[in-house]
């Protein structure tokens, strides 16, 4: 009797990830994939908006999402922040590669970043005349 219901909770339980497996493979739904596309352009157009990235800047860094999702969610943050009379945030990030390319460059990517800073902590230092961004910047030349 015990064997039956194990049976049925473990195809149940089985069944559930079934949309999970099925992205992971590429066999996702094209319905599905085409709305799951269209609420991260959304996102991403607001939060361009947000950070005053101009919309045609925004389509060439994220080229693999639907234009019409950026320009969406990008008109519909700029009604908030003007109604709300908001301030742009400057990004503090590079903009991300597409996803082709991703796995490709993510060392030499990560390795500018760190460089770029530290630069601006020496620069920052040197700025604020503690002496510690000249001194290691003569180290490094």
């Amino acid at each position: 009797m015990k064997m039956p219901v194990y049976a049925i909770l473990l195809v149940a339980l089985s069944l559930s990830g079934c949309d999970q497996v099925a992205q992971r493979l590429g066999l996702e739904d094209p319905g599905a994939k085409e709305a799951r596309l269209e609420n991260d352009a959304k996102a991403v157009g607001s939060a361009c908006r947000h950070s005053g990235r101009a919309i045609e800047d925004c389509y060439s860094i994220y080229s693999w999402l639907p234009r019409a999702g950026i320009f969406a969610g990008w008109k519909e943050m700029d009604a908030y922040m003007r109604e709300n009379q908001l301030e742009t945030i400057a990004p503090q990030l590079p903009p991300p590669e597409p996803p082709s390319n991703s796995k490709k460059k993510k060392k030499p990517a990560a390795a500018e970043a760190s460089a770029e800073g530290e630069a601006k902590k020496e620069s920052e230092g040197a700025a604020h005349g503690d002496g510690k961004g000249a001194e290691k910047a003569a180290e490094k030349h």
